[in-house]
């Protein structure tokens, strides 16, 4: 009885496109960029929605409905969208996470 190895056994001959060559570890380096500082206040309102960075601020509207401030960058430019209504209501916590996220997007947006 001869045991052959599962996966190369089962796989072999079966590729369907040509296998690129391994790449060598020296050109696979890439210099790192070293990231924004990133503002303590927005790291809970920090999140990536299909790969796009956006800054969820929780907030009031004027009848103390649950809503939220949006931030983003789109074309080098920042983008506040308003709860529906156009009203915000931020405490002092919410205020400062906002401006630490239109900050860290004004950042961005200079890149």
């Amino acid at each position: 009885m001869e045991f052959v190895d599962s996966f190369a056994g089962g796989h072999a001959g079966t590729a369907t496109r040509a296998v690129r060559p391994a790449v060598s570890p020296i050109s696979a380096v890439r210099p790192v960029t070293p990231a924004a500082a990133v503002d303590p206040r927005t790291a809970s309102v920090r999140h990536y929605e299909g790969g796009q960075l956006v800054w969820r601020v929780q907030c009031g509207d004027l009848i103390s409905r649950e809503r939220a401030v949006t931030v983003f960058v789109e074309d080098n430019q920042v983008v506040l969208v308003s709860p529906p209504g156009e009203t915000a209501r931020l405490t002092s916590g919410q205020l400062g996470q906002l401006r630490a996220a239109l900050n860290e997007a004004a950042k961005m947006a200079e890149r």
